[in-house]
């Protein structure tokens, strides 16, 4: 054999490994994806200690749209006795004299939910870092239950963050809002947590670069 033939075997050895490593993360990606669309069609609603929403935007505190669906949808499970507390959480943006907690218990409380049974966790500026700040809350209070609600898409990855954080969470993801307003949406939403669940599955990091915190 020749020192080419060495070289040639060499580069037809090389891409066929990259080959296969292309197919073998396109294969992930697309069970990962399918994981993310499956999960948000799921709607478990079971009893537990709490309904936790997780934030959005809001302006000077009026919930964004995509917010404000998060909160008609926790309300609608707290009528239906899922839970005797709502928990709602997120910090506030640079600028803002107002959390995303306590705009989400003002909406609340101006729509039917007694103050008494709202509590708020006004920190937390992405996903984990919330999910993570509820914990400690829950666990001062021995809850251990929850209902997570945020937007169909992002329930795998909302789920499984409160549940490596500690908490026995299920999601009841909204069925109304910008995120599910139409299929082109949808799309760029399943793509956009696919990414994000699989960098934080290898970095336990929140990739919120497009984060719901800021969606409006």
């Amino acid at each position: 054999m020749t020192a080419g033939d060495a070289v040639l075997i060499a580069l037809r050895w090389a891409v066929k490994t990259v080959a296969a490593l292309v197919v073998l993360v396109l294969l992930l990606l697309l069970f990962v994806a399918g994981r993310v669309w499956w999960v948000a069609r799921q709607d478990d609603r079971r009893a537990s200690n709490a309904i936790v929403v997780l934030g959005a935007a809001q302006f000077n505190g009026r919930p964004s749209s995509v917010f404000t669906a998060r909160l008609v949808h926790a309300r609608d499970l707290w009528k239906e006795h899922i839970a005797p507390v709502v928990i709602t959480v997120g910090g506030g943006q640079p600028g803002d004299r107002i959390t995303e907690a306590d705009a989400g218990r003002t909406w609340l409380t101006q729509h039917g939910v007694p103050a008494s049974q709202i509590v708020a966790v006004s920190t937390g500026s992405d996903t984990l870092s919330s999910v993570r700040a509820v914990s400690i809350k829950m666990a001062q209070e021995h809850w251990t239950t929850a209902v997570v609600v945020t937007d169909p898409w992002h329930s795998l990855r909302a789920g499984t963050m409160a549940d490596d954080a500690g908490i026995d969470a299920v999601t009841s993801p909204t069925r109304q809002g910008p995120a599910v307003r139409t299929r082109g949406v949808e799309l760029r939403y399943i793509a956009r947590e696919t990414l994000a669940f699989v960098y934080y599955k290898l970095f336990h990091k929140s990739a919120d670069l497009a984060h719901p915190h800021n969606a409006v």
